[in-house]
């Protein structure tokens, strides 16, 4: 996670003057225009960790009606992939980040996912709602605790039989990660890995 403002990201309102910055990105045969912006993550670029988890999966074969939460969504880029990739698929987006939920909703429109996508922060999803799957470039520099938290927030909302996809970097903890999900009751295996990142598949019993 490199870039002048990419402290800022996890921020719920940056502090760094908006500036939206284009974005075009080539994931699972999709070809994406997006918009980026300053004090958001990977602003104007596909970070590493999201160009991994695209290269090292498949879009899910989803039920018509699936939900699925990209957490963590940033300008949505996961979220959006995988609303074109399922034409029949509802997507939420969550971040804590107003910016963040703003480009993501944007994109959406531009994208024709007005319909069956929404971004918005935690306290604006209902929490009685469960998911399919759950995608995520999730934001290990929060913290071991806090990251934690947040996945034992939102991994209980995968429906009975569900899946997290998820990337992360093997030098910020991708295999403690891995080990630490299975000790909270969500089996955990490495289904790929590239250039220093994990990609991890958890399952919900």
């Amino acid at each position: 996670m490199t870039g002048t403002d990419d402290e800022h990201y996890f921020s719920a309102d940056p502090s760094v003057p908006f500036e939206r910055i284009p974005v075009s990105t080539t994931v699972w045969d999709l070809d994406l225009s997006l918009v980026s912006g300053s004090g958001v993550f990977a602003k104007g670029r596909l970070d590493i960790g999201t160009s991994v988890l695209f290269k090292e999966t498949e879009p899910p074969a989803l039920k018509p009606g699936a939900r699925v939460l990209d957490l963590g969504c940033g300008y949505g880029v996961i979220g959006l992939a995988l609303g074109l990739a399922e034409p029949e698929a509802y997507v939420t987006g969550v971040d804590v980040n107003e910016r963040a939920v703003l480009l993501a909703n944007e994109n959406a429109a531009k994208l024709g996912l007005g319909d069956r996508y929404r971004a918005a922060v935690p306290a604006e999803i209902d929490p009685a709602v469960t998911y399919d799957e759950i995608w995520s470039n999730p934001p290990i520099r929060i913290g071991k605790q806090a990251l934690h938290e947040l996945l034992l927030t939102w991994l209980p909302r995968l429906a009975p039989g569900g899946r997290a996809v998820m990337v992360v970097g093997k030098n910020l903890g991708g295999d403690s990660l891995q080990r630490w999900l299975g000790e909270q009751g969500y089996p955990t295996e490495r289904i790929g890995s590239a250039k220093g990142f994990r990609v991890l598949e958890t399952r919900r019993a």
